[in-house]
């Protein structure tokens, strides 16, 4: 008869065969997993040191490329712009790369001079502020009323204001006085509408529009809208050139090469972020000056590199 003892012994025993099998098999396993994982680890980091490795490669190689721009930018700008009166716009989502172009601009021998317009300037909130104040700020020899744009686009009608006082007119035009100019300038900066880095004392010949990526908060679309608004006018003044960033998601560059008319007359540049877009952008300048052509260069699918100026 099977008692009680016996099963205690039962069960111990069985008990027993378990932890022995546990401690066999785990000594058994102990080695051959450790060494796997221990060669996972091994790989994952020679992966990781190759891919710093990697980016610092290209890093360097990005710095030796922007040095190369630089250098060729001495060779072919000099004498290029000589005594040309530009005026380079900074919009609020270019102001990182404006100084950028400038020093190109410079180089080319071009008389440069600077204006930014403010994230006031682009709000939608201020549209009504901004059509009051083209009324009001318009003088003489500046822009009359009538001349203005006739809708309720703030942004439309200041700039087409701002474009009459600060670029050339055409042959025969009544020319803007220095005082009109001065006198629509300080309103717009007196209201925080934009600034400029000295005064403005003589019409341009040609703008750069200096850009950067689309807006992404709830009002981008008007605000895209209004930037696109800005380049309209100045190219309806004169001639333009779009220095941005990217060409996709809604930004100036984009807007300008999707657009069928403005596509003839302005020119865009989608790295001007860069200083190899930087070179492009005064460029692209010389070749509207000299050539009256506009051309679309940088590096999306529709781009050329750069622009082919006769010899």
């Amino acid at each position: 008869m099977i008692n009680f003892r016996y099963h205690v012994v039962s069960l111990t025993a069985v008990f027993l065969a378990l932890a022995i099998g546990l401690v066999v098999g785990t000594a058994a396993l102990n080695g051959p997993v450790a060494d796997s994982l221990k060669e996972n680890v091994n790989a994952l980091r020679k992966d990781n040191q190759q891919m710093r490795q990697a980016v610092q490669s290209m890093e360097k190689e990005l710095e030796l490329e922007e040095e190369f721009a630089a250098q060729t930018a001495e060779l072919l700008l000099p004498g290029k712009l000589t005594d040309k009166r530009v005026l380079v716009v900074g919009l609020p989502t270019g102001r990182d790369h404006t100084e950028g172009v400038l020093k190109m601009l410079q180089l080319a021998g071009a008389k440069v001079s600077r204006l930014d317009l403010q994230d006031k300037f682009i709000n939608p909130d201020n549209n009504n502020n901004l059509l009051e104040l083209a009324v009001t700020a318009a003088r003489p020899t500046s822009a009359p009323t009538a001349d203005l744009p006739s809708n309720s686009n703030g942004v439309e009608t200041s700039s087409a204001l701002l474009a009459s006082v600060l670029l050339d007119r055409a042959a025969g035009a009544t020319p803007v006085t220095e005082a009109d100019r001065r006198a629509v300038l300080a309103a717009y900066i007196n209201a925080n509408y934009l600034t400029t880095e000295e005064p403005v004392t003589a019409s341009a010949e040609a703008v750069i529009l200096v850009s950067g990526q689309p807006y992404v908060d709830k009002d981008s679309a008007k605000k895209d809208e209004s930037v696109l608004k800005v380049a309209e006018q100045f190219d309806q003044a004169g001639t333009l050139v779009v220095g941005g960033n990217g060409s996709a998601g809604g930004n100036l560059v984009a807007a300008v090469r999707s657009d069928p008319v403005l596509v003839q007359t302005i020119s865009t540049v989608d790295n001007a972020n860069t200083v190899q877009g930087q070179l492009v952008t005064a460029l692209a300048l010389v070749q509207q000056v000299t050539e009256k052509k506009a051309g679309q260069y940088g590096v999306a699918d529709n781009a050329t590199l750069l622009p082919r100026l006769p010899q």
